[in-house]
C-alpha cells in the first residue's frame, strides 16, 4: 500500500523513471550543441556579444559582435541635396559633406533666392531646388528702321530716332514726325513713334501725290 500511495501503480514508476532519464539527455543535448561563442576578435581586440566596433581597416563598415560571430555592414550615405554646389570628401568620414547649396549658372556659383543678371536681357532667380530661373526682357519693336545694340542696354535702340522706309522699295528712309517733301510731287510722313502697334508692321511712310505733277529731277 505504501508504494502505492508513493509511486502509484509499477506503469506509473517507469514512465517517470523514463522521462527523466530522457530530459537528462536532452539537457545534456542542449548544453553541448547549444555552445556558442560569447566573444569575437577583431582589430586585434576582443569584444563580447552585443559590442558594436568599426574595423580599423575600413572606418566605414560597422560591426556588431553576436553569438554566431561577427556581423558587419558598410555605412549608407544619405543623398546629398538637389541643390548642393559644393561637396567635400574628409578621409574620417564616410560619406560626402555638402559644403554649400545654391545655383551655378554660366560657371558662376549664386546663393539660394539671390537674384542676378547674366546679360542685359536676362533676369534670373536661383531657386530652392538648385535651378536657376530666368525671364528674357521682352523687347517692344523699335520705331526705326536702323536700330542698333548699345552696351548695357537690351533692347536695340534707334540712335537717329523713329524714322520709317518712303516706300516699299525700301530704299529711302524719312524721319519720324514732320512731313518730308520726297520729291517735287510727294509728300510723306513717318509716324512720331508713340504709338508701339505702328512699328510692327511694314514701316512705311504715308505720302500724298500732287495731282498732275511731273516730279523735277533735280530734287532728291
Amino acid at each position: 500500500m505504501g508504494m502505492a500511495v508513493l509511486w502509484g501503480s509499477p506503469v506509473s514508476f517507469l514512465h517517470v523513471w523514463l522521462t527523466l532519464v530522457i530530459c537528462s539527455q536532452c539537457a545534456l543535448a542542449f548544453s553541448v550543441a547549444g555552445q556558442q561563442e560569447t566573444t569575437c576578435d577583431a582589430n586585434g581586440s576582443v569584444y563580447y556579444v552585443g559590442e558594436w566596433y568599426f574595423l580599423d581597416s575600413d572606418h566605414c563598415t560597422q560591426c556588431e559582435c553576436t553569438a554566431e560571430g561577427s556581423a558587419c555592414a558598410r555605412t549608407e550615405c544619405t543623398s546629398l541635396p538637389a541643390a548642393c554646389i559644393h561637396v567635400s570628401h574628409y578621409p574620417t568620414d564616410c560619406c560626402p559633406r555638402c559644403e554649400k547649396i545654391g545655383c551655378e549658372y554660366g560657371g558662376e556659383v549664386y546663393e539660394l533666392g539671390q537674384q542676378f543678371q547674366p546679360s542685359a536681357c536676362e533676369q534670373c532667380t536661383c531657386h530652392s531646388d538648385g535651378i536657376a530661373r530666368c525671364q528674357v526682357a521682352d523687347c517692344a519693336p523699335p520705331p526705326c528702321v536702323n536700330p542698333v545694340y548699345q552696351k548695357g542696354k537690351c533692347c536695340p535702340q534707334c540712335k537717329d530716332g523713329p524714322n520709317c522706309y518712303v516706300n516699299a522699295s525700301r530704299t529711302q528712309v524719312i524721319p519720324g514726325g514732320e512731313p518730308v517733301w520726297v520729291d517735287s510731287c510727294t509728300k510723306c510722313r513717318c509716324h512720331d513713334g508713340q504709338d508701339a502697334g505702328y512699328w510692327e508692321g511694314n514701316r512705311l511712310a504715308t505720302c500724298s501725290h500732287v495731282h498732275n505733277c511731273q516730279p523735277d529731277k533735280g530734287l532728291n
